[in-house]
Formats: C-alpha cells, sequence, structure tokens
C-alpha cells in the first residue's frame, strides 16, 4: 500500500507492508492468480526486426483511440499509453504503490498533503524536463481540460506547488489513497511543451515512459522505440514496438502462430484454440466488473420500482456461461469476489427472480410492453444481446442501438440505459467514488448519489491503508454505494493474454502490462 508517514525510503513505509500484504491476498486471491503461464522455453526466431533487435508485435482490441492520456487514461487503454508515458508512481505484484517517476514522498501529519521527489536527470522524449511543474501542469490539466475522462478521478487535489524536482499536492481532505491512485492509469505524465497543443499530442503522444513513439497511424498501428532516457531503461530489454489495431477475435491466434504478432489480449472463445496452438496463455490479474448503467434522472428508471424490477430480470450466471468460457464469475459488485472491496454483505442483494420483477413492473404502473428502451452502446457486443433477451422475459422492450460515438453522450449523462465495463483504479476507493460518487464518471445518473455513500468513502479516504479497520470501512464504503440505483452489476473476468513462448514471463501486476524484465528471445 502507498506511503502515508513521513519517510525518505523511497514509496512506502514502515507501516505499509500489513496493507500490501491483505491485498495481496485479497486482490491476488484464487479468483485471479491461477497464472496458467507455463514453464517458458526460448524457440523461434519470430521476434526479430528487419533491422534487428527484439521486436514486440502487440496487437490490442483496445488500440488507443486518444494518445492524450487526460483524454484516453480512462479506459483499458492506459495499458498501451504506458508504452510511452510514466507516472509518479505505479504498482507491484502486490497491488503496492511503488516508485516510477517519483522516487520517494511522504504526508505531512494531518495527511491533507503530500510531497513527491521526482528524480533528478529525466526528460521527456522532446527534451523538456520532467519536474514538479510538469507534475502540476498534468494535474491541472487533467482537472481542467475540456474533453479530460480524468477530472473525477482527482477531486481530493485542491492544488499543485512545484519546487524544482517536489511537486507539492495540497488535498481538500485527508487522503491517503493518493499514491495508490496515481499508480499509473490516472495520472501519466505527458511533455507540458506537447501538451500546450492538446489536438497534437492526441496523435503523437510525448512521455518519459520506456518507448517513444516514432509513427503513429489514427486507429490502427503506432510505431516505437526503446526510450534510452527512461529511468529504469537498464531493465527494459525490448528494442522495438510493433503495436496494432486487433482484428476480428478469431483470426487473433492465427496471427500469433504465423508470427504475425508475437503478443495479443486474447477473448475467452480462442483460449483453447491458443493453447491448442502452442501458445502460451495466461491469466493477467485484473479487477473487471460489467454493469447495465441506468439513468435515474430519466423516465422509466425514475421510479424505483422499475430499477428494482430490472435488477431482479438480470440472470448474471448466463452471462457467465455464454461469454466467459471458464473464465468469468458472476459478480453483483464494482468487483470480483474476493478482492479486498468486496463486500460479502451485499452478495446477492438482488437475486434473479423474473416473477418478483414483473410483479414489480405491475405495482409501478406498466403493463407488458409498456416499457420500451434504447439499450445504447459503442459496438456489437453478446452482452447486450443477452439483456435484450433478459428483459424481453419479464416484458421490457429493449431495442440495441450502435453508436460509434457512445462515449460523447455517456460521459455527458444524457443516455438513459448503456452498458460499461470497467477496469477499475489501483485505488478501490477511486473505483467506488468512479461508480457512485455524484461526479463520477461511470455514474450515468450524475449528479446523483447513493444517501450516505459521500461520509462512507471519506472515512475510507482519511483511514491509513494498513490500519486494522481498513477493509471493514472499506467494504462498508462499498455496501453504501450499492445503494445506488444507477447501476446494475453482471459478471467478471480476468484479462486473458496469448503470446509466443519467445517472450518471458511478464509482471502479475494487477490490472497493468509491464514490460520491466521481459526480454524476448531469437533477437539478433
Amino acid at each position: 500500500m502507498p506511503a502515508h508517514l513521513i519517510t525518505r525510503r523511497p514509496g512506502a513505509d514502515r507501516r505499509s507492508s500489513r496493507g500490501a500484504g491483505r491485498l495481496r491476498a485479497a486482490a491476488l486471491g484464487t479468483a485471479f492468480v491461477a497464472v496458467l503461464t507455463p514453464v517458458l522455453s526460448a524457440c523461434g526466431g519470430d521476434s526479430a526486426a528487419s533491422s534487428g533487435g527484439s521486436t514486440l508485435k502487440w496487437t490490442s482490441s483496445y488500440f488507443p483511440t486518444h494518445w492524450d492520456p487526460v483524454v484516453g487514461g480512462s479506459g483499458a487503454q492506459f495499458r498501451e499509453l504506458a508504452l510511452a508515458y510514466a507516472s509518479l508512481t505505479r504498482t507491484d505484484e502486490s497491488g503496492k504503490a511503488v516508485p516510477d517517476l517519483a522516487k520517494s514522498w511522504e504526508y505531512n501529519d494531518k495527511g491533507d498533503e503530500i510531497t513527491f521527489h521526482l528524480r533528478s536527470g529525466l526528460k521527456f522524449s522532446d527534451g523538456e524536463p520532467v519536474d514538479g511543474a510538469a507534475v502540476k501542469e498534468a494535474v491541472e490539466r487533467a482537472q481542467k481540460q475540456k474533453n479530460s475522462a480524468l477530472f473525477g478521478d482527482l477531486t481530493s487535489i485542491e492544488s499543485v506547488d512545484a519546487d524544482g524536482l517536489d511537486a507539492v499536492l495540497h488535498l481538500s481532505q485527508v487522503d491517503y489513497q493518493i499514491p495508490q491512485l496515481l499508480g499509473q492509469r490516472v495520472l501519466q505524465i505527458a511533455s507540458p511543451k506537447a501538451a500546450k497543443n492538446p489536438e497534437k499530442l492526441d496523435q503523437n503522444p510525448v512521455g518519459a515512459g520506456p518507448f517513444v513513439v516514432t509513427q503513429v497511424i489514427p486507429g490502427t498501428k503506432a510505431l516505437l522505440k526503446k526510450n534510452p532516457d527512461y529511468w529504469d531503461a537498464k531493465n527494459i530489454h525490448i528494442d522495438n514496438v510493433e503495436l496494432t489495431s486487433a482484428p476480428d477475435a478469431s483470426t487473433v491466434v492465427s496471427g500469433l502462430r504465423t508470427g504475425v504478432y508475437n503478443f495479443a489480449d486474447l477473448d475467452p472463445s480462442q483460449a483453447s484454440a491458443a493453447k491448442k496452438a502452442g501458445l502460451d496463455v495466461f491469466v493477467q490479474p485484473g479487477f473487471n466488473a460489467s454493469n447495465l448503467s441506468l439513468n435515474v434522472n430519466k423516465a422509466p428508471f425514475d421510479n424505483d420500482k422499475v430499477v428494482d424490477a430490472v435488477r431482479h430480470a438480470v440472470n448474471r450466471k448466463e452471462f457467465v456461461d455464454k461469454l466467459t468460457f471458464g473464465y468469468g464469475e458472476v459478480t453483483d459488485q464494482p468487483f470480483p469476489k474476493g478482492y479486498e472491496a468486496y463486500d460479502p454483505e451485499s452478495e446477492d442483494a438482488y437475486p434473479y427472480d423474473p416473477a418478483k420483477s414483473k410483479k414489480l413492473l405491475a405495482e409501478a404502473g406498466y403493463k407488458s410492453g409498456d416499457i420500451k428502451l434504447n439499450l445504447v452502446i459503442p459496438a456489437e457486443d453478446p452482452q447486450a444481446e443477452i439483456v435484450q433477451s433478459q428483459l424481453a422475459k419479464v416484458g421490457i422492450k429493449v431495442t440495441i442501438k450502435i453508436d460509434k460515438n457512445w462515449a460523447t453522450p455517456f460521459f455527458a449523462k444524457d443516455l438513459t440505459f448503456s452498458l460499461y465495463g470497467t477496469t477499475g483504479r489501483d485505488s478501490a476507493a477511486q473505483t467506488l467514488t468512479a461508480h457512485f460518487g455524484p461526479n463520477g464518471p461511470l455514474n450515468l445518473s450524475t449528479p446523483y448519489e447513493p444517501d450516505g455513500f459521500e461520509a462512507a468513502i471519506a472515512k475510507v479516504r482519511e483511514t491509513p491503508l494498513d490500519a486494522p479497520e481498513y477493509t471493514r470501512v472499506l467494504q462498508a464504503a462499498t455496501r453504501a454505494g450499492l445503494e445506488s440505483k444507477a447501476l446494475v452489476f453482471t459478471y467478471s473476468q480476468p484479462n486473458l493474454i496469448a503470446k509466443s513462448k519467445s517472450i518471458s514471463d511478464l509482471p502479475k501486476n494487477p490490472a497493468h502490462i509491464d514490460w520491466t524484465g521481459v526480454t524476448i528471445s531469437g533477437a539478433n
């Protein structure tokens, strides 16, 4: 867990170990750590680029639409953005915040101010210095830029002072979650000079990460080379990266088998074929959870009985059985079971009961077929068809509408009904806030929040992460959040990855893809 006492040890303190161990036991528990990677063999020469050196050929179904981390850092594409950008902190295999651009940090005695000390001599790929001023610019841009997807994650940060290599974050409340929150995805830092033109930065990333982008073909391909100025360059053993947008899921395995790619995120439906092809298939731990998003500010969801009817109409097991091929599990929370923030007391609060659903709709004054909903999603998704079928059984007619620009009305809270899948945050408190807070980006019903949630989450933030009561306080906040009428959670599945045997094991950092220490055999 992150540092929160005054200390000069890099990134952590003497009170961190119990909290980190607790997260390791939970977040990396039986739901996650059955890593399937077999012993790797040094075989194949498919990794050598024509110009020599080791080349990672990664095809991703989350190819970045936006390379500005303020815009694109909220979704699963943060894993790809991490090729070019680094953050103040990162998370290790236990989920603990450890140094990245910042070599150390400490809180003041009260817990409402944290100072990050950056490493000396670091530069962005355009030559600009990585210093306190760059951190200040990154935070303020994430808070204020009109199209920022991160502003709701940074509400605890009131202001930032820059002093050479130090960045002092003044907080609006006691908040021991900050190092954890900034553990990569929420504050990937861009060059302030490049960020003066956000539109240009959006397709020409300039960061201080392990790789430098040399070419971007929007939506299709990006080429990167190793950054010799990266602070941990000695532990980056990959020379080049070819990142491409994944084709149809059914063709990924053949591309991996023939060497067109050597690394790919994998749809569960393809896992068996990938194993048969001799590829390494493994589970990268994650915090993923899918949900139905409802807008309680719009009819018919402004009626609590209709919301409860939808809750009881959802058969979570059908999602697991039809979509996850044995890798997923049901969840009625924004976390998988076994994770520290998962609240056992709230489990199965609204069990599948279509008869009760019909009764609630009748009590709300609706006959079968009266409620007609548009389910707006960004692309074809089998989840939508399951929702459509399940709600039809209780008399709610759902029409699936595909809008490629779905994100604009979703984050503007203009939609009535949609689907969302979260990859979580490194800070469990921030995952809760993102879903249930009045400004939460994943709360389609903004500014609505459930009664008691604000006080519950404030208590989490002011509780040191290694305190004996932390888990109890965190689960109480989950319980308060789940009183929300705006979300119906369905299922969780881990991150499945397939790769050539020429690529060594990856660090098992929850939700992240970390290339530190990874090698590719057969390179020139």
